[in-house]
């Protein structure tokens, strides 16, 4: 790859007007249907960012400290075992746990390149100028780009190893997944590997919890999607008047996080040429968040195309890592 290592190099894929175009036509499809639903991307102003940091600082959120604590227990392991070259890590955001892995691969002398996408210029170009400073020689190669639709767009450096970790693969129904599962098999090679992180199915009460803090966060994050839409759409959402639902669907396995509507309503969003009504107790679902059995994720991944290598999960079952690779 030609790139001198000590500057990150920033490939955009998504830039903004695509970006925008997409989310526009999601939101306009969710407030139409007949259960009013909203993608989980407008969450992600630097507002909503802040507040999701603070959530994975609360008590009651626990999967980022299950995830981070397998990591921590098992990255050399991991590393020893791909022996990867190049790195790449879906949804990368700040890359604050893919420092782990990096540490590890490049103690070991094999981690060359990492590559971080993320739909967000500014976070992954922010990270980027940070890995470079704390480990001196890697190479840094970030995408903007959406998982969804570039996975095809992987630089070389077999092997390499995909993360995609602190449970986002759960913001996809069940359709969602298979598809996507599909498509990564087919953007990876045969001495390529998959180290995933997936929630576990447990308590309702306690995933509950973690969805709807005592202390308000989580709501808080939740209303900051209409204050979004109000900033980039113009519509007029008054988020006082919806409250926060967190919800367990036993039937699907996972979260959602709605809005309630308070009183009956209509807002008016100019950026999507929408008026939309919401009657009293009416709700917009904002998120799901789907959580898995050791059974259930090894049969998606085996259906798509992976063979499992090895699982990790804490004594608790909190959360799960699976590394796999496509079978060739």
């Amino acid at each position: 790859m030609s790139q001198d290592a000590a500057n990150p190099h920033v490939e955009v894929l998504l830039d903004g007007v695509a970006f925008r175009a997409q989310m526009l036509a999601e939101a306009a499809a969710g407030l139409r249907a007949e259960h009013k639903h909203l993608p989980p991307v407008w969450f992600y102003d630097d507002a909503g960012s802040q507040l999701f940091d603070e959530i994975t600082r609360l008590d009651e959120y626990y999967p980022t400290r299950a995830e981070r604590a397998l990591l921590e227990a098992h990255a050399a392991d991991i590393m020893a075992t791909t022996r990867a070259s190049t790195m790449l890590e879906l949804g990368a955001g700040t890359c604050d746990k893919s420092r782990i892995l990096i540490a590890a691969g490049r103690d070991q002398g094999t981690l060359e390149t990492f590559v971080p996408l993320d739909v967000s210029a500014e976070t992954i170009e922010r990270a980027g100028w940070a890995l470079v400073e704390e480990f001196p020689g890697l190479e840094v190669h970030a995408l903007v780009a959406d998982f969804l639709h570039h996975l095809g767009a992987f630089p070389d450096g077999t092997p390499r190893l995909v993360a995609f970790l602190g449970g986002t693969i759960g913001n996809l129904d069940a359709e969602g997944r298979r598809r996507f599962f599909f498509d990564l098999d087919c953007a990876m090679d045969g001495g390529d590997w998959l180290l995933l992180g997936c929630d576990l199915v447990k308590d309702p009460a306690r995933l509950v919890a973690a969805y709807d803090d005592a202390s308000g966060v989580t709501a808080a994050f939740n209303r900051n999607a209409l204050r979004v839409l109000n900033a980039e759409l113009g519509a007029d959402f008054v988020p006082e008047r919806f409250s926060h639902v967190a919800l367990w669907n036993a039937e699907e396995e996972w979260i959602e996080m709605r809005l309630r509507s308070i009183g009956d309503q209509v807002v008016t969003i100019p950026g999507l040429d929408l008026v939309v009504p919401f009657a009293d107790g009416e709700e917009l679902r904002t998120e799901i968040s789907a959580k898995f059995t050791k059974d259930r994720i090894r049969g998606e991944l085996e259906a798509a195309g992976f063979v499992i290598a090895s699982m990790w999960d804490e004594p608790g079952g909190e959360f799960l890592l699976t590394l796999a690779r496509p079978y060739c």
